[in-house]
């Protein structure tokens, strides 16, 4: 039975996972022979003969002849050979002929003829050759070994791993043991790291294995230091990148109060913090370790929040405009993935795009217009979160109340100050804070620019008898908060 093609499933030009050819050309068949190397090579694709590239249906003479020349062409010219197959449809009453190409577990698929072997892969609506890159990806994919299962010559005896064990035991109550390492596959038999292993270490042994981070000034990225607000570089274990990555984001995402009814009001945050936790945790578990001088990137905008990870979707490129709840996952670095996901830092699999749209349309400031937007390159993904306080004015902005920019760590401080007068070792040890660097980063010096609180001796900031005591306008803030 010929299947029927309506025209509003051709409503759309070449794809990237559809390609319409005019005609067979089966004397020059390398136009098309390449887009079903890409297709084997990505998440596969279909090839329509007899529409033209604009999407006007020609129709095509001698279809049976058709599939058996295609059948023929791809016998001789692609090694391996993929699976595929073969229809003949009508569209608008002409005759088709639809070719199905799978993705492949065989790769990588070659283009072989004329002399040339060359495998592709899919980049927007056209199939061009692979990278060096690309090619070692596929090289594995076809062997079934993923990055982080490959052993190194790095002896674990070597390397500490104090942020694993401390982050395993806060998420989970449970210590992680040294027959962990070999569980999780972590160390080899005999003692040497995996990549796995090499990612989670304290010390900085790959250096691809870092992130930058920046807050600019304004919508666009510029050479001026001047446009640069916060600006940040870390490495090492990526559960370091993680929670350093977080606070950064954290540190810059604004929350205001929104009013509701009389005098109720809750808080509506430029960015869901859950939200940023899971695309960054995306980024630092799917991205791809192997291409050489990249890193992720977090770059903080006025009107959005970019985060960006090395790599292509694994299987292929995510395709624009597409309904994300329907995107299967491929995880490229599954043992990573399996030890996240037992300490609760990531969802189950295949959830994390889906979940990071609909937990942004539960905060009390979402309007269409931030849907988070999810972009694949073909070189990096990237995922774009809005910011949903952004009004158009930037930076400079000021709210009505200055209790609008208060972070929590503020409003603890304000709490703990009461009505007294306290020095900086006197207020860590209310807060149960170890870290000078961090209470003066997130809780001392922002509290001071607000002007919510004060030096008792303002004419001498480092002063060794320094304390300091809640400003005037602090106290509708603590009573508001």
């Amino acid at each position: 039975m010929i299947e029927k093609i309506s025209l509003a499933e051709l409503q759309y030009a070449e794809t990237n996972n559809r390609d319409f050819k005019e005609s067979l050309n089966w004397e020059k068949p390398k136009s098309w022979l390449k887009s079903v190397s890409a297709f084997a090579n990505s998440s596969g694709g279909k090839i329509l003969f007899g529409i033209s590239d604009d999407g006007n249906i020609i129709g095509i003479d001698g279809s049976q002849f058709v599939i058996d020349k295609v059948s023929e062409l791809i016998g001789n010219s692609l090694d391996p050979l993929p699976e595929y197959s073969l229809d003949i449809a009508e569209c608008e009453g002409k005759p088709i002929v639809t070719l199905e190409v799978f993705s492949g577990d065989d790769c990588p698929y070659f283009y072989m003829r004329d002399s040339v072997q060359q495998a592709y892969v899919r980049a927007g609506s056209t199939s061009v050759p692979t990278t060096a890159q690309q090619l070692r990806s596929l090289s594995m994919r076809g062997a079934n070994v993923h990055f982080d299962e490959l052993a190194t010559t790095h002896k674990k005896e070597d390397y500490s791993f104090e942020v694993l064990r401390a982050t395993y035991y806060e998420r989970t109550h449970t210590r992680f043991e040294e027959s962990d390492f070999l569980s999780f596959h972590l160390v080899t038999e005999d003692g040497f790291l995996t990549n796995a292993g090499v990612l989670l270490a304290d010390q900085w042994i790959l250096h691809t294995n870092r992130i930058f981070c920046t807050r600019w000034k304004g919508l666009h990225k510029s050479a001026s230091s001047e446009e640069v607000l916060d600006d940040h570089e870390f490495e090492g274990s990526i559960l370091k990148l993680l929670r350093e990555g977080y606070t950064f984001a954290q540190r810059n995402n604004i929350k205001p109060w929104k009013k509701t009814s009389g005098i109720n009001r809750i808080e509506a945050h430029d960015y869901v913090d859950r939200v940023v936790e899971e695309a960054l945790v995306n980024a630092l578990i799917h991205r791809d370790y192997t291409i050489g001088g990249t890193e992720i990137t977090i770059f903080i905008f006025d009107d959005r929040l970019e985060i960006t990870s090395p790599g292509s979707r694994i299987g292929g490129r995510l395709p624009a405009n597409v309904d994300v709840s329907k995107i299967s996952s491929k995880r490229r670095n599954p043992k990573i993935a399996d030890l996240f996901q037992r300490m609760n830092l990531m969802e189950r699999r295949g959830t994390g795009l889906k979940l990071i749209r609909e937990r942004t349309a539960l905060a009390p400031n979402y309007k269409d217009e931030f849907e988070p937007q999810f972009i694949d390159d073909g070189h990096d993904f990237k995922v774009i979160l809005w910011n949903m306080n952004y009004d158009g004015e930037g930076t400079d902005q000021v709210t009505d109340q200055v209790t609008d920019q208060v972070t929590d760590q503020v409003t603890k401080l304000l709490k703990t100050i009461d009505s007294s007068e306290y020095s900086a070792k006197e207020l860590m040890e209310k807060l149960e804070l170890s870290h000078k660097n961090t209470f003066r980063k997130n809780y001392l010096h922002p509290a001071l620019e607000a002007g919510l609180i004060e030096r008792t001796i303002p004419d001498k900031p480092t002063s060794t008898k320094q304390k300091y005591r809640r400003a005037t306008c602090s106290e509708e803030v603590s009573s508001n908060s």
